[in-house]
């Protein structure tokens, strides 16, 4: 029993930092073990191809980000000549549009030249209208002015000559009143 409780003691009493001891390739040795370990399972990584299989993945990765940044710069040379084009279109527009102002005034200047030219012109045929009305007035008044004139002298001869005349007399006297009234008027 002694040698069962040396073994029992010695399992209890093996401790990881007791087992590392003088002898690094043994089995007993952690370091060893972990070693084994982690040879072996890069072992396995390179049998299963992982690193060629990361790196695949990794290329097409970086194969995407090409793809993607290429995309990218398309995209941003086509904003800017699309920014370019509308940037071009909108002083176009604008040019146009201040052609359109200029012919604009220019028309409203003419129409008001055209508009003062008529009022002018309506302006002269009324006062021509107004000015014939007033000479027409002028000469019916004149007229009746004569004939009143002529009335007046034919009685007022027709007075003194009944009066102070003979017959014969008279009637020269009145023959030479119309035929000078008939002078006056025409």
């Amino acid at each position: 029993m002694t040698m069962l409780r040396i073994a029992v003691l010695a399992a209890f009493a093996a401790t990881p930092a007791l087992a590392a001891g003088d002898v690094f390739f043994s089995l007993a040795n952690t370091d060893f073990i972990v070693l084994l370990a982690f040879l072996l399972f890069i072992a396995v990584l390179f049998y299963f191809k992982v690193p060629s299989l990361i790196g695949g993945m990794l290329d097409k990765r970086a194969e995407g980000i090409a793809s993607e940044l290429e995309e990218a710069r398309a995209l941003r040379e086509e904003a800017q000549t699309l920014l370019a084009s509308y940037e071009k279109k909108k002083k176009e527009v604008q040019e146009q549009a201040e052609t359109i102002v200029e012919a604009a005034k220019k028309e409203a200047e003419s129409a008001a030249v055209e508009a003062k030219k008529e009022l002018e012109a309506s302006i002269a045929r009324r006062l021509a209208a107004a000015d014939e009305q007033i000479a027409q007035a002028e000469a019916k008044a004149v007229k009746q002015v004569q004939d009143q004139a002529a009335s007046v002298a034919v009685a007022a001869a027709g007075d003194v000559i009944s009066g102070a005349m003979s017959a014969e007399k008279a009637g020269s006297l009145i023959d030479s009143a119309i035929a000078e009234v008939g002078q006056k008027l025409h």
